[in-house]
């Protein structure tokens, strides 16, 4: 067939989660959860904005999200979502975030840096829509997990300035804050791209000079839109799969390191 006469095919639609995880929905992260929609809107996807604070979701994990377990008198986290999963009966909350997940090719995290780690309420979301049974299993993770295919991404905000945040900062590497969230990610299948991350949003090294502030968080806001704008260009972040690990779970003697909390231990010392 002459290519001038194909029929053009419809593009496929793409949909996006934007997951913010903020008590404050007119906070910088607000404005930033905000203008990630609107970059990835105009980039051609269909996009749902998702405040965990605003929706009233209960990030505990409790007995009474699952009135059907085997063993009322005992709660097991992990044996109340695989048989709510095997019987159709996941929690209303945790069943549609994941209907959410599974139709979204991208996902971004919004969220503040809060004493080192994620907030409590996104922590929460994790330890409930990530359900066993249901996202996940003893062979449904890492490279064979539920979300392959999918892209997640997270934007982070912290109070204190980016040399702070370096290896070799007070506040701690920054990436290695991170991996315990991106690890999740990718232990359920998604390709985690490169972080975007907003320094010194509190204003204070600002001191006296609110228009300086200002324009740091408009700089700030500016440079996630060019970071998703250009999602096409990032690499994912490199984690190890299935086959770097041996049958007792430990990366073998050719596998690749990734980092810090995955490595291969030095040799020990023949003993004289």
């Amino acid at each position: 067939m002459d290519p001038q006469n194909r029929v053009p095919q419809e593009k496929t639609a793409m949909h996006s989660l934007v997951v913010l995880a903020h008590p404050e929905p007119r906070s910088f992260n607000g404005r930033l959860a905000r203008a990630a929609r609107e970059t990835l809107e105009a980039g051609g996807y269909t996009t749902r904005l998702l405040d965990l604070y605003g929706e009233g979701f209960d990030p505990r994990e409790a007995p009474e999200h699952y009135p059907a377990r085997r063993d009322p008198g005992r709660f097991s986290a992990m044996s109340a979502q695989r048989r709510a999963a095997e019987t159709g009966r996941l929690p209303p909350d945790v069943a549609r975030a994941i209907g959410w997940l599974e139709q979204s090719d991208l996902v971004v995290f919004q969220c503040p840096l809060w004493w080192f780690s994620l907030p409590a309420m996104l922590k929460g979301w994790l330890d409930r829509v990530f359900a066993y049974g249901a996202v996940y299993d003893s062979r449904m993770r890492y490279d064979r997990g539920r979300f392959r295919g999918r892209r997640a991404l997270v934007s982070i905000t912290t109070g204190g300035p980016a040399a702070s945040h370096g290896p070799d900062g007070r506040q701690g590497d920054l990436d290695l804050l991170l991996w315990p969230l991106h690890f999740s990610l990718h232990y359920v299948g998604f390709s985690v791209l490169p972080p975007w991350r907003s320094f010194a949003v509190e204003g204070g090294r600002f001191g006296a000079d609110p228009e300086a502030h200002r324009r740091h968080l408009a700089a700030c806001e500016a440079g996630l839109r060019r970071h998703l704008a250009g999602l096409d260009a990032l690499q994912p972040l490199p984690f190890n799969g299935w086959d770097d690990w041996d049958a007792e779970g430990r990366l073998k003697s050719g596998a690749p390191s990734h980092g810090p909390f995955m490595r291969h231990l030095p040799e020990t010392a023949a003993s004289g």
